[in-house]
């Protein structure tokens, strides 16, 4: 339709095959009172609806991974963490989001509220999305989510602390718009909780997670330095207030009594990381150290899915001003 601004001269459709691709040709007036021919090409796929889900109590969100076919040809992986969302398809915007958050996450939300309208791709996209934010709760799980099959999707669903989440678009995890908004807003909604933030001079117990096996070809001296590499950063933690832990002073002899007779046999590989996860139970940070390790990285992101702090060197650490002092008699004993 045309404007007091805009004159459409010719439609042209390019394709129909799934939703309708346009070339419009039209006149625009420019702000000096001229008018200058363009041509656009225009995606019409209809208008959506996506939703953060959060737990207020927990301070966490409900999240899903996909394959996204546009991302993976523009040089990602293809495996976006989005918020669930879908096209409106005929639906109001809240029936259709209530319905969406059911197939994908299998949570049926009591309550939602809209709190955005938002054109995501306005260059070449027609779709206006509507953004809503929810509570959900554990009894709120309906099924196990998942998406429709017959549509080609293949959801997992994530559950995560709200700052974790946060961390993930800052070190560019996740890279979806809309998932980045509603995240930015929850962000607000979820303030941290005093009682969940230690003091700043409080001591912390921090695993030191740096490479062990990677690189060495599971060389006895080369293993020895990187276990030493390690123990040399625990001692500087340990002198700077923190209680330091390295995973092999426990997954190693562990591993052994567990009839383990070789790096990387069967038992092995069954058991160190096991053992490594657990102590990472009683933690509250890791400082990640060193090159590449697939190891180390694994118990990274294990410690931030459990929203622990993650470090990279000791001047990061938060000050412990006042360590315990270790009294003089026990010094060289």
């Amino acid at each position: 339709m045309d404007h007091f601004n805009v004159r459409i001269l010719k439609r042209q459709i390019l394709s129909d095959n799934w939703f309708i691709l346009q070339k419009v040709e039209f006149e625009l007036l420019r702000r000096d009172g001229s008018w200058q021919t363009l041509a656009r090409e225009v995606y019409d796929r209809g208008n959506g609806a996506t939703i953060g889900l959060y737990n207020l109590a927990n301070r966490t969100v409900i999240l899903i991974r996909q394959f996204r076919m546009p991302a993976f040809v523009n040089g990602h992986d293809g495996y976006l963490i989005e918020a669930a969302a879908g096209l409106l398809d005929n639906a109001g915007p809240e029936e259709r989001i209530r319905m969406e958050a059911e197939e994908e996450t299998g949570y049926r939300v009591k309550s939602v509220r809209k709190v955005y309208e938002a054109f995501m791709s306005p260059g070449s996209v027609t779709e206006r999305l509507h953004f809503f934010v929810g509570e959900y709760h554990a009894q709120d799980r309906v099924n196990a989510g998942g998406g429709l099959e017959q549509e080609g999707e293949d959801i997992e669903v994530l559950e995560l602390p709200v700052d974790v989440a946060i961390e993930m678009v800052e070190d560019g995890r996740i890279m979806d718009g809309k998932t980045i908004i509603l995240l930015q807003y929850l962000q607000r909604l979820m303030p941290p909780s005093p009682a969940l933030t230690p003091p700043p001079s409080a001591s912390l117990m921090i695993l030191v997670a740096g490479p062990y096996r990677g690189g060495t070809d599971d060389d006895p001296d080369a293993l020895a330095a990187n276990v030493q590499a390690m123990q040399e950063c625990a001692g500087a933690l340990l002198e700077a207030g923190h209680f330091a832990l390295v995973a092999e002073w426990v997954a190693l002899p562990l591993v052994k009594l567990a009839g383990s007779n070789r790096i990387g046999d069967p038992v092995y590989e069954a058991r160190f990381h096991e053992y490594s996860i657990r102590l990472l139970e009683r933690c509250d940070a890791v400082l990640r150290i060193g090159g590449k390790s697939r190891g180390a990285d694994f118990m990274v992101e294990i410690a931030r899915q459990r929203g622990l702090a993650i470090f990279h060197s000791l001047d990061e650490l938060p000050a412990c001003p006042h360590p315990t002092p270790i009294p003089e008699a026990f010094r060289n004993n």
